[in-house]
């Protein structure tokens, strides 16, 4: 491997200098020119992917940045899409606690966030959607994406349209809904591009996508690296993760370790998650369905 004095020369003519450049993959070795890079590949390029997939690797399996709030309530927004929504109005995504007490408190549909009234249609709703997706809204351009990918709230289902809207997401950071359209085929099927999606999400904090991931990798009998991506998501607060590591422990893929560090961890981002109007909030919508 390269040592410090290696990166004082250019590894192909042996040339020092203040115009060497690093190879961008695995910042080992340095080299003159383009020309000298291809000359010395044939001898560097099994060290360089070696190196390149570690560098990889500790990006995609260091701790994940603190999870998205709720801007009300301060706490971590929960995983399941049905207990938050995206605010058309001022651009917020909010937990269904917070909307709850607002209009228990008001016994009006305002956005707890900038007072405005809900949308009286679909209609509406997706015009206030456009307006900030003309803003450069990254959750709203994926609102919308989401919309046409479904042909949902009056609008065509139009795979194209939606891998536009998706793509512009992506652009701006939100990655989780334009890996599962490559992933599902809505559009153009591509495995390779899904998976680099799902893991710039994961590393961003996505919780679902690093389950997909480690799905991915079991399916592909890559087992120690699917504990790994299970035991992020679990520590979440991933139910399915977590049952994930059970089913490991139980047949012998995970440790007894993994398996109680996963159980106390994904407790603590349950118990963060957890709030009086968020289960009264849960409470109202399980009568509402069974009246």
């Amino acid at each position: 491997s390269a040592d410090k004095s290696n990166m004082l020369k250019c590894a192909a003519c042996g040339k020092g200098g203040d115009g060497l450049k690093a190879c961008t993959a695995c910042k080992l070795v340095k080299y003159c020119n383009a020309s000298c890079q291809r000359a010395h590949w044939p001898k560097h390029k099994k060290e360089c992917k070696k190196r390149a997939a570690e560098i990889h690797d500790e990006a995609l399996f260091k701790e994940p940045p603190p999870r998205e709030e709720c801007d009300i309530c301060m706490l971590p927004l929960p995983l399941d899409i049905a207990e938050r929504k995206y605010q058309s109005c001022c651009g917020k995504i909010l937990c269904y606690g917070c909307i709850y007490a607002t209009f228990k408190a008001d016994n009006r549909q305002l956005c707890p966030f900038c007072r405005t009234p809900e949308a009286n249609s679909e209609g509406e709703y997706v015009e206030r959607l456009k307006k900030r997706v003309d803003g450069g809204d990254a959750n709203a351009i994926h609102q919308l994406g989401c919309l046409y990918n479904l042909g949902d709230m009056g609008l065509p289902q139009d795979y194209e349209k939606a891998m536009e809207l998706l793509l512009r997401a992506a652009e701006h950071g939100s990655y989780y809904k334009i890996a599962g359209a490559y992933y599902h085929g809505e559009g153009v099927r591509d495995t390779k591009k899904a998976t680099y999606y799902y893991e710039l999400a994961a590393m961003g904090g996505h919780v679902k996508a690093r389950h997909n991931l480690g799905a991915m990798e079991w399916k592909a009998g890559n087992m120690d690296r699917a504990v790994k991506h299970f035991m992020i998501a679990a520590g979440a607060g991933h139910d399915t993760s977590l049952e994930e590591i059970r089913k490991g422990y139980m047949n012998g893929y995970a440790t007894k370790d993994d398996f109680e560090k996963a159980l106390r961890s994904h407790k603590e981002a349950k118990d963060e998650m957890r709030s009086d109007q968020r289960e009264a909030a849960a409470a109202f919508d399980a009568a509402r369905g069974e009246s």
